[in-house]
């Protein structure tokens, strides 16, 4: 299993108010907490199945599907669950989604089962999935979650899925080659040649591309937040001022 920082264990804002409760957990799924970006966990599948668009969103996916049923699942039966073995519990419950899972994808999506590989069966030691089961699931209601694990996977479908799109722009002058094992024979049309060589760039397509790509992500990612900040700080002085403006 991989090592599970701190930022694995972050809950989301409760709230009573079921929309502000959505609401914040959504935002800390897609942006403020999200998996790849600021908790940096399921790196082996981030590194490896990158390589391509395809590959990304159909990694995100898989991972998107099995967060959400575990958590749902967990968060149901929560309280039967003794503490002591938990764990070995969550486990078990999300390998028995994965082999589910990976039956479904050998009968109807062959051709992007035997593109993911192993790393399919390594969901269920994703340290993403168990960690929400633990923070999250543990401890609220099954329906937020479920929206919980949604928005956690689609925050992690969203950064594989721009992170395949550079590795295979820069890789290999494409976007969204094969998307047909994906999507079926008619998304073939969404090929797009971005630019043609004779030569690829391999250093986008190994590991170490991975690496340098993901650290200008978070770069951005970091570049971005601290222009909002300084924004709501500028916003709140100006706030003040017309306060004592009008005192």
């Amino acid at each position: 299993m991989e090592h599970s920082p701190k930022g694995c264990h972050d809950l989301a804002p409760k709230s009573t108010d079921n929309e502000n409760s959505f609401y914040s957990i959504a935002k800390q799924g897609l942006w403020k907490n999200n998996p790849t970006l600021v908790q940096v966990l399921g790196l082996c599948p981030t590194m490896a199945i990158t390589t391509s668009a395809a590959n990304a969103v159909g990694m995100g996916l898989a991972t998107m599907i099995i967060m959400a049923m575990s958590n749902l699942f967990i968060s149901i039966f929560r309280r039967w669950i003794p503490t002591e073995i938990r764990i070995p519990v969550y486990v078990l419950l999300i390998a028995a989604l994965v082999t589910c899972l990976q039956l479904l994808m050998n009968a109807y999506t062959f051709a992007l089962y035997q593109s993911l590989g192993i790393f399919i069966a390594l969901i269920v030691t994703n340290c993403l999935v168990v960690g929400r089961a633990e923070a999250f699931a543990n401890q609220n209601p099954p329906l937020s979650s479920a929206f919980d694990g949604f928005m956690m996977g689609m925050g992690f479908t969203f950064s594989l899925t721009v992170l395949g799109c550079v590795r295979e722009i820069l890789g290999q002058g494409t976007l969204f080659a094969g998307a047909d094992v994906l999507f079926g024979s008619w998304a073939a049309g969404l090929k797009i040649d971005v630019y043609h060589s004779d030569n690829t760039f391999l250093l986008a397509i190994l590991p170490p591309g991975a690496f340098l790509v993901l650290g200008f992500m978070i770069a951005l990612k970091n570049v971005i937040n601290a222009r909002f900040a300084r924004k709501k700080v500028t916003a709140k002085v100006q706030i003040e001022r017309v306060r004592v403006t009008t005192f």
